[in-house]
């Protein structure tokens, strides 16, 4: 699997993110090999996902494109792709962003390297990765 995600050139990121839904995909089905499943197995991890673990659309999504990237290009099957799922709802819900003004302000209360670290994350835009592993509602 890593081989063809590294031969399409993906980010390191989304070779991290397939592999483990792969491997979340594989385990929910008894370590069954995924040549011996089709859209009947996909059906019932996806549901599982929204239903028993409440991951978000955007979660379940990642793991659909994990495990139609592990048939279509690594395994070269052809699913029925009548997948009737139970999807998860887009959330409503809005980042919170903090206004150049609000984080000035936390950045004055920090003192000498702290304050140093957080102007050079904010100044350079680095963020938290998403990263599925570290999710405890996940688990």
């Amino acid at each position: 699997m890593q081989d063809f995600i590294r031969l399409k050139h993906y980010f390191y990121q989304t070779e991290k993110t397939y592999i483990y839904w792969i491997r979340r995909y594989i385990l929910f089905h008894n370590k069954r090999h995924p040549k011996d499943m089709g859209s009947k197995e996909i059906e019932e991890f996806l549901t599982h996902l929204a239903v028993n673990k409440n991951v978000a659309a955007s979660t379940q999504n990642q793991a659909v494109h994990a495990v139609l990237f592990l048939y279509k290009e690594v395994l070269k099957q052809d699913l029925d792709l009548k997948v009737d799922a139970v999807f998860a709802k887009k959330s409503n819900y809005l980042t919170t962003v903090f206004t150049k003004d609000e984080v000035l302000a936390i950045i004055q209360k920090l003192s000498s390297v702290y304050q140093l670290l957080i102007k050079l994350l904010y100044g350079t835009g680095l963020r938290c990765g998403n990263n599925p592993e570290f999710r405890a509602s996940d688990s």
